[in-house]
């Protein structure tokens, strides 16, 4: 398949990969309305046009926690990487730290923490979720740190999981889901020899270091249904601000009052989200949400987002909205199924040129000149 534009990533990612895990990674929560919304919004906001600016030298890089950035992106945490292609944490990460952009872990990665972090020279960053089990979080965070992470993402918006219908369709859940997904890994080949028989072990690399034993698939959808701890709140953040001491980021943040709180509360940063619309069907989409956002507390702390970004053109458009840096996730995975490392890399080369022709036809020379000033305001 020839691959030209960002957007083709997806439709290779669906050939390659057995339904229950393209679905897994392209799904969303009940209807799927709010991971609709994430793209549509996005796409509907408008730049103004500039032109006769001589912009023959564009300076797209940026600076966050004191670590340079080639582009204002980073990879967002995403489950089960390592199921989408061979070793896939240690590939993405190779392919982050190549084009000079940061590299997230997930708590609940296939590869862990201490065979990612021997594969790069740069830091990458790791993600950890509140759980009921705070011996998992000392113990993870705690590897984290003698691993030489430094910077810390916190994800708040999963007390309880959202209601993710199509996985109950496609054998990631539901009734008879593992000879399903035996069946559906049988009917394509190159990932069941690629990443099914030569990516093992396929267990939560994470979890199971700190259970002493394997942790698979069937356990994983189990360990995380009764590890989600809905009686969260602030101060059960406060001893891992003060264990973590390096930069700590809060994602999940939707509403301007939140993000006043997570000022309040002495984060460095915070990723405007709505998981990929894989949470709370109906919200607003993050598009929507980050200018109020970037209103309250612009300067105050960083501003991260992700959702519904698939392009060049999109992060770009972020960045005008008020965000300091764009997270991948769904994108970057499926640049990942389709083509490993090479695939994540070239994905961020067409966000690069992408990026290029947009700030070059708006006037901005550089990522700190995107701001509300290059759109179209609606009436």
């Amino acid at each position: 398949m020839i691959i030209s534009s960002p957007s083709d990533y997806r439709a290779a990612a669906k050939k390659t990969l057995p339904p229950f895990l393209f679905h897994y990674i392209d799904g969303g929560s009940y209807g799927e309305h709010t991971l609709r919304r994430n793209v549509d919004d996005l796409a509907d906001v408008a730049l103004k046009q500039r032109v006769l600016n001589d912009m023959s030298e564009l300076d797209l890089s940026s600076e966050i926690f004191g670590e340079k950035m080639d582009l204002p992106i980073s990879l967002s945490p995403v489950g089960l990487t390592g199921m989408y292609a061979r070793r896939g944490e240690v590939q993405a990460a190779k392919a982050a730290e190549n084009k000079g952009i940061p590299f997230t872990m997930s708590t609940v990665s296939v590869c862990p923490i201490e065979e990612v972090v021997p594969a790069i020279q740069r830091p990458m960053w790791f993600q950890l979720y509140v759980l009921k089990d705070r011996g998992f979080m000392k113990n993870v965070l705690e590897r984290a740190k003698a691993a030489g992470v430094r910077t810390l993402i916190f994800t708040v918006d999963m007390p309880v999981p959202g209601a993710r219908y199509r996985d109950m369709h496609s054998g990631m859940s539901g009734s008879f889901a593992a000879p399903r997904r035996i069946m559906q890994a049988m009917r394509h080949p190159k990932w069941a020899l690629n990443v099914g028989l030569l990516g093992k072990p396929h267990d939560l690399g994470n979890v199971s270091a700190y259970r002493g034993e394997p942790t698979n698939l069937e356990d994983y959808i189990g360990w995380l249904g009764d590890n989600f701890d809905p009686s969260i709140s602030w101060k059960d953040l406060e001893w891992i601000r003060e264990f973590w001491g390096g930069p700590m980021i809060i994602k999940g943040i939707l509403d301007e009052e939140d993000a006043k709180d997570a000022v309040k509360f002495g984060a460095d940063g915070i990723v405007v989200s709505n998981h990929g619309g894989r949470q709370l069907d109906g919200v607003l989409s993050s598009a929507k949400a980050l200018p109020a956002i970037a209103d309250a507390v612009k300067g105050d702390l960083k501003i991260f987002v992700d959702s519904g970004i698939r392009s060049g053109l999109d992060v770009v458009r972020m960045l005008a909205l008020g965000a300091d840096c764009a997270m991948l996730g769904r994108s970057y995975i499926y640049a990942l199924a389709a083509q490993g490392q090479q695939g994540v890399e070239n994905l961020l080369e067409l966000y690069d040129k992408e990026m290029r022709v947009a700030m070059t036809l708006t006037g901005a020379k550089c990522i700190r000149d995107l701001d509300r000033n290059s759109l179209i305001h609606s009436p």
